[in-house]
């Protein structure tokens, strides 16, 4: 009898744990998605507003001059042609844990859409809306949008590479090349690798290849979508 108590009570403990352990595991993947969502719904909000006012003075040099955000604030639109017409998240300024469970970030210190050097973009792959979890489909020469105030930048793939978490020259200005000063206009995107661990770090790496100014209309990467 006494064995038989224990072999309830072990198989009540475990019963429990399962209960637990898929609540951990809803949570996870699906109220994260929920909380992301809505923080999406606000940023492209609070984007859409900060546009639609008066774009800033323009630089010396001409034309507006793009800023950094504030970290957690939206920064730009991403598009991914090949994730759909529904894809476009709104890129935050920062990758801190809360940065990032608002969207994908931008690393701070990096170049800006379209400037000279390396744009890096990180995001889950997972959790928090996943905007990565397809990264891996990327192929070379797919186009990647980046919108703004007043341009689409269009980046192509150029290549992709699965490294250890502590290979990070990638995000240089130039690439692996840290004495290097950057001459081209480069988008790196950053997540983990595979999905649902944390074991190595996939990079996507493009070339901006046009800037389009909004007042003409859709880029043509994006033909087809509607504004």
């Amino acid at each position: 009898m006494r064995f038989a108590a224990v072999l309830r009570t072990a198989g009540e403990l475990l019963v429990t744990a399962g209960v637990i352990l898929l609540l951990f595991v809803v949570y996870e993947l699906k109220i994260t998605d929920l909380q992301t969502a809505q923080s999406q719904r606000t940023l492209r909000s609070e984007l859409q507003h900060q546009w639609a006012a008066p774009a800033p003075v323009a630089s010396p040099a001409g034309g507006p001059q793009l800023r950094a955000a504030d970290p957690g604030q939206g920064l730009a639109v991403l598009r991914i042609p090949r994730f759909g017409a529904a894809y476009a998240p709104v890129v935050v300024e920062g990758v801190s844990t809360h940065d990032l469970e608002l969207g994908p970030g931008h690393y701070p210190g990096t170049a800006l859409p379209g400037q000279v050097g390396n744009f890096v973009v990180s995001g889950h792959r997972t959790t928090y809306g996943h905007p990565f979890t397809d990264l891996d489909q990327l192929r070379v020469g797919d186009p990647v949008v980046v919108e703004t105030r007043d341009s689409w930048f269009t980046y192509s793939v150029t290549s992709t590479r699965v490294v250890p978490p502590t290979q990070t020259g990638v995000v240089l200005p130039v690439p692996d090349q840290p004495a290097a000063t950057p001459t081209q206009r480069l988008l790196t995107f950053t997540t983990c690798n595979p999905k649902y661990s944390a074991s190595t770090r996939l990079f996507v790496l493009a070339t901006l290849t046009d800037t389009h100014p909004k007042a003409d209309g859709l880029p043509t990467a994006l033909a087809g979508f509607s504004q």
